[in-house]
């Protein structure tokens, strides 16, 4: 529903405060605007530079005040028709007693002259004493079919504007940028490459996302060839995203039947992280990265906007990844939140836990841990997410794939002949740094492999404890099925996966 029909609906009902959360007020304005010429209501803004504007012209009886502003909307009251009184950015005067009491006084008025108080705000910061007199509603970012309005007004040149799949993927990456935004990325990127290209509008969109502090948009070139073994992990979630097939035909997924995301547990360098960024290339979408740290906010309150803000950007750039990692660090102390921090844990989570089992956003999520013992229960429950994966250290097999990955990165060759260092119970992360201190200090793999202490000798009694709690309990991330203690992994042959036969 688009803001011009809220605000109708709103002004229907007499609510004589409204405020409109938006990020781009002449859009919103101009939407106002014609509201009032097709219902032949009066309209009037005010801000602290142009004073009051009717009917496009400046009243500079009120100047900067702010008070006389809002009296001054009682001039066009009529008690047959409507008055709107436009009030951008004016959060910012609403520390003031003043300006409070005389809001307060101009919406209750209202009620009898059909008189409308309109505040245009990026946030919302309602004084306490006017919370029961304003409804909070909010103007939309653009959809997909206003998207290609912007670019087709930018693109008049015959080959400037995508068609088919390309067109899908120009509007993919402009998801979650507001109007004015996606003007400037179209227009830039017919100024850099002479047509509208989706790599212009991505480097943008990161620009975005780093204003906002709170989200980081992985560009790498990760792919799950870079990545050995994992097989059953690969396939469920690339046909998950892929919508999945029925009888050789092509499902219709609903937007309740999206896939919601996969919970990976593992040992420490098993390869979660390096997955789930490899995920957004092999899938073409992107990946954002969400640092629970980032949200948490020293002012009261601050947390809990900075959560409810992070979370609307991540469903604006749908179709994405959003990858949290090692969640159960983030989720420390939530027992004791009441206690340490009043609450401000635990109401973080009970948010993100909401959203996660309501959002109706195809976005993907990919949460990692390595302690299963600090998550509460109700993180991991069915709906949450699609599957719990446990990514055990890898097997022969998928070592054997492994080795010439890092092999190759690092410059490095087996002579013929010759063997690999002993191995046993190396997770990936290891095998990368045996290999990387052979490059580094110029020596042979077995000489490198003596300054490697793999976690699963370190961290024995940890590694086995999960081991322990994950069997039975957790999909396996190498073999389809439940994970079991001991089994052995497929092995890898690209695209399909032929698993050991047994003598």
């Amino acid at each position: 529903m688009s803001l011009s029909q809220r605000l109708s609906e709103y002004v229907d009902a007499a609510f004589t405060g409204v405020w409109v959360v938006s990020h781009e007020h002449p859009d919103a304005l101009a939407e106002i605007a014609r509201l009032c010429r097709d219902r032949q209501w009066a309209l009037a803004s005010w801000d602290v530079d142009r004073g009051l504007v009717t009917s496009g012209q400046a009243a500079a009886a009120t100047g900067g005040d702010p008070v006389a502003a809002i009296r001054a909307i009682n001039a066009l009251a009529n008690p047959d028709s409507s008055a709107l009184l436009v009030l951008p950015n004016f959060h910012r005067f609403c520390q003031s007693a003043e300006v409070v009491q005389a809001l307060a006084h101009q919406i209750q008025q209202g009620k009898t002259n059909r008189s409308f108080v309109i505040v245009l705000s990026p946030v919302v910061q309602i004084p306490v004493e006017l919370e029961k007199h304003f409804v909070v509603i909010e103007h939309d970012l653009p959809d997909r079919a206003q998207l290609q309005q912007i670019a087709t007004s930018i693109a008049t040149e015959d080959g400037e504007l995508p068609q088919g799949q390309d067109l899908d993927r120009l509007l993919d990456a402009a998801a979650g940028l507001t109007r004015f935004e996606a003007e400037g990325a179209f227009s830039l990127s017919l100024v850099r490459e002479q047509k509208l290209v989706p790599q212009t509008v991505w480097e943008l969109k990161e620009g975005m996302l780093k204003k906002s502090g709170l989200l980081q948009l992985h560009r790498g070139s990760e792919s799950f060839a870079d990545l050995g073994g994992l097989e059953a992990l690969k396939q469920f979630c690339t046909r998950a995203l892929a919508g999945g097939k029925r009888n050789g035909a092509a499902a219709i997924i609903t937007t309740a039947a999206r896939a919601r995301g996969v919970m990976l547990l593992s040992p420490p360098g098993c390869g979660k992280s390096a997955f789930c960024k490899a995920l957004g290339n092999e899938t073409g979408r992107p990946a954002l990265i969400l640092d629970v740290g980032a949200l948490m906010g020293s002012l009261v309150g601050s947390t809990e906007q900075n959560t409810r803000l992070a979370l609307r950007i991540v469903d604006a750039m749908s179709p994405c990844i959003l990858f949290i990692d090692e969640v159960e660090k983030a989720l420390a102390g939530l027992a004791s939140s009441g206690q340490t921090d009043s609450g401000v844990s635990a109401r973080l989570f009970g948010t993100f836990l909401a959203w996660l089992s309501d959002h109706t956003s195809d976005v993907f999520v990919v949460c990692t841990a390595n302690d299963v013992s600090k998550l509460p229960p109700e993180f991991g429950r069915a709906e949450r997410f699609d599957g719990i994966f446990f990514l055990d250290t890898p097997g022969s097999a998928e070592k054997a794939a492994i080795w010439p990955i890092h092999l190759k990165r690092y410059g490095l060759a087996l002579a013929s002949g010759t063997q690999r260092p002993d191995d046993r119970d190396w997770t990936g992360a290891e095998i990368q740094s045996c290999c990387r201190l052979a490059a580094l200090l110029d020596l042979p793999l077995k000489e490198a492999a003596k300054n490697v202490v793999p976690v699963a000798v370190t961290a024995a009694e940890s590694v086995e404890r999960l081991r322990a709690w994950a069997a039975g309990r957790c999909l396996d991330a190498s073999r389809p099925g439940v994970y079991t203690r001991g089994a052995v992994p497929p092995v890898s042959t690209g695209r399909r996966v032929a698993r050991p036969t047994s003598n």
